[in-house]
């Protein structure tokens, strides 16, 4: 339920707001790929998912008892989607999670397609968003297809929202307690997007200050807080019309 960014699938590449290409200079310093250093450290010491069974417990139940009850709606989101303009009804792209692990996220594809692979973030009145797309993003509903990912293992509810691959690796150079985020499954909300930090993360301002909440998650994590994070996520999806 956050920032933009995106690529397409088989006819090119869309913008999604998710993890958007922050927009300062890349430091020299090229660190090693996410699950290659986070597989180091469990070798050495065994790092369990944050909130363990019970957590993924209801996931699996959350996630399935929603999907059932909204597939009609999905599936006609999917077909208004493919009419409206030409393309795939789902986007996809490839995400850091769990340890650093890359995983396919979906999403409803709410812009056109291009052939440019740049990953670039949406902008205020982006000409690249549909105009069904514009009603998706404004309500957070194009990122209901990642219940899928919730019943795969690949995603949690509640948890650090997932970047680019691209994006983690260049997040990691700005904080090396960056990958601190990881020890947790990635979800569709997170701490950090109840707590004024939903958006573009287009400064170094922003990513560290995401990173904070997310490394404060992680860290402190109960299920009172995921409690208190799913009820002000709903407000802020019916507060918060500043998506784009």
């Amino acid at each position: 339920m956050d920032g933009g960014h995106g690529l397409s699938i088989g006819a090119g590449v869309q913008a999604h707001r998710d993890g958007a290409e922050a927009a300062f200079p890349q430091p020299a310093f090229s660190p090693p790929p996410l699950h290659e250093r986070h597989g180091r450290l469990s070798r050495n010491r065994q790092t369990g998912k944050v909130g363990g069974i019970s957590k993924r417990l209801f996931d699996m139940v959350a996630a399935g008892g929603a999907l059932l009850v909204l597939s009609p709606i999905l599936g006609g989101i999917w077909l208004a989607v493919r009419l409206e303009s030409p393309g795939p009804g789902f986007f996809r792209q490839r995400r850091g999670g769990f340890q650093g692990r890359p995983f396919f996220i979906y999403k409803f594809r709410t812009m056109r397609t291009c052939e440019d692979r740049t990953i670039s973030q949406a902008k205020q009145g982006d000409d690249r968003t549909t105009r069904l797309g514009k009603f998706l993003r404004k309500n957070s509903i194009d990122e209901l297809p990642q219940l899928i990912n919730v019943l795969l293992g690949d995603m949690s509810i509640v948890g650090p929202r997932p970047h680019a691959l691209a994006h983690d690796r260049q997040f990691s150079t700005v904080d090396r307690r960056y990958c601190g985020r990881h020890h947790a499954r990635p979800g569709i909300t997170g701490l950090a997007q109840v707590s004024g930090s939903r958006g573009p993360t287009d400064t170094r301002d922003k990513i560290v200050q995401r990173m904070e909440h997310d490394l404060r998650y992680v860290s402190n994590w109960s299920w009172r807080m995921d409690i208190n994070i799913l009820m002000r996520t709903v407000l802020v999806v019916f507060r918060d019309r500043d998506a784009f």
